[in-house]
């Protein structure tokens, strides 16, 4: 019996900061959000397609994949979620790509461009140096409210490991002893 218990505790011991978090949902996610101090990383709203077209224009947004109706409609229910909670907001971070901008401008009004979490999906060799600067940018934010940001489905798969939906968010609490920057907290989505 020793064996097993001292086996499991290694194994927990070992696995990573952020899958050892408790994971909360509902009214407890909320209400963690409410205290602040969190990271959301949000993917931008439904936006049909995937990556970007050959013309691409970094600030020209009629050569990018935007946002539906329905990806606007999206973005307005999780800024109203967030109103009707009640839940602080210190400060919104988007990537460059319309689709992002966008998609924080409906939800939580300014919104201010942060190159880290912009879509490396076309460029895979930016991955690694744009994902440790938001790592550090998460790890380092101490509130008061909760630090947005918004981003594509690669850059959130790199930090966390989850697949978001569109328009999905991954809660974080920032870690700044911890190698990986934070522990996973819950996921918010489901908003039309």
């Amino acid at each position: 019996m020793r064996l097993v218990v001292s086996l499991l505790l290694i194994l927990l011991f070992a696995l990573p900061g952020a899958a050892r978090a408790e994971m909360l949902e509902g009214e407890a996610l909320w209400n963690a959000l409410r205290q602040g101090g969190h990271v959301v990383l949000f993917r931008h709203a439904i936006a049909p397609g995937g990556g970007d077209p050959a013309n691409f224009r970094l600030g020209d947004c009629s050569t990018q994949r935007t946002l539906s109706e329905e990806g606007r409609q999206q973005a307005r229910a999780i800024g109203a979620a967030f109103r009707q909670r009640e839940v602080p907001i210190s400060r919104v971070l988007a990537s460059r790509w319309c689709r992002s901008t966008e998609t924080a401008e409906l939800a939580f009004g300014n919104v201010e461009p942060f190159p880290a979490i912009d879509s490396f999906f076309q460029d895979r060799a930016r991955g690694p140096g744009q994902t440790e600067a938001a790592r550090v940018r998460i790890q380092t934010f101490e509130g008061p409210g909760n630090l947005m940001m918004v981003s594509h489905q690669v850059n959130i798969t790199a930090l966390t490991d989850i697949f978001p939906a569109s328009g999905e968010g991954v809660v974080l609490r920032p870690l700044p002893d911890n190698p990986k920057g934070f522990a996973i907290v819950g996921r918010l989505g489901a908003w039309n």
